[in-house]
């Protein structure tokens, strides 16, 4: 029921921390994983690893909000494997410019540096499902976008970044409903919204070159239950669930991995 054994997975970011344990579970898992990122040097290499332990994964550059890299990393995987099972769209992150820190003039904020955090999270999930969602209209499949605890609640100065995730969450439900509608049960699209784990994104926000916690590391901690931050493998059980069939009846959700994050109210 939780096999994903010779499914075809496409795994955006798969560059990135977050994308780079998804990469290995699959692959763990059964599957066969095609990694997507800009970054050839990390792609490869991954790539390489996965095959030296029995794994099967391949590296296309593309970046996820360059429609023709997409479509020529699209093309292929069909003439590589001939299908494409699942998409997870693990591109993402936050974008220093639009931070917002507190000294700052909340009616003087840099719209580019929102725009372009809004575009990475937002447009970089909406491409890559329509590119590659559109290979799973005949034999089925399964989406995963990421969400994030500030799509939750408000999370101070990752305004940006908030305000994408927020919309993850909407389109996430909203295209699980059309997808239903126009293809039955045969294409699902679901979210995992991780809490909090230090990637290259937010390191410098949460943890000091020590390797001590900042005051926000430490505001996280304490609003935390479990008392930590998570470890990107923490991830991969919601992941796996929701690539098999295992959660054949579950679209539109958004699944917390958070430690409690966010149902915890700090009394």
């Amino acid at each position: 029921m939780f096999s994903i054994k010779d499914k075809v997975i496409v795994v955006t970011g798969g560059t990135g921390i977050l994308g780079g344990a998804f990469n290995i579970a699959i692959a763990e898992a059964g599957g066969k994983v095609v990694i997507l990122g800009r970054n050839e040097e990390i792609g490869e290499e991954r790539a390489k690893q996965i095959q030296d332990t029995g794994g099967e994964a391949i590296f296309i550059q593309a970046d996820v909000l360059n429609e023709a890299e997409l479509q020529a990393a699209s093309q292929k995987i069909m003439d590589t494997y001939g299908r494409i099972d699942a998409l997870v769209n693990a591109a993402g992150g936050n974008v220093a410019e639009a931070v917002i820190m507190p000294d700052q003039d909340i009616f003087n904020i840099n719209i580019e540096a929102l725009k372009k955090a809004f575009d990475l999270n937002l447009y970089g999930t909406i491409l890559p499902t329509t590119i590659f969602g559109r290979h799973m209209t005949e034999n089925g499949g399964t989406i995963i976008n990421i969400s994030s605890m500030a799509a939750q609640s408000a999370i101070t100065r990752v305004l940006g970044y908030s305000i994408a995730k927020a919309a993850i969450d909407n389109f996430t439900r909203w295209m699980a409903v059309e997808l239903a509608n126009r293809y039955g049960d045969k294409i699902r699209m679901n979210a995992i919204a991780p809490g909090f784990f230090v990637t290259n994104q937010n390191r410098h926000l949460l943890t000091t070159p020590e390797g001590g916690y900042t005051a926000r590391g430490e505001a996280v901690i304490r609003n935390t239950p479990y008392k930590r931050f998570g470890e990107p493998e923490e991830l991969n059980g919601a992941l796996i669930w929701l690539l098999s069939d295992a959660s054949k009846f579950v679209s539109g959700e958004v699944i917390c991995v958070d430690g409690g994050f966010h149902i915890f109210s700090g009394v």
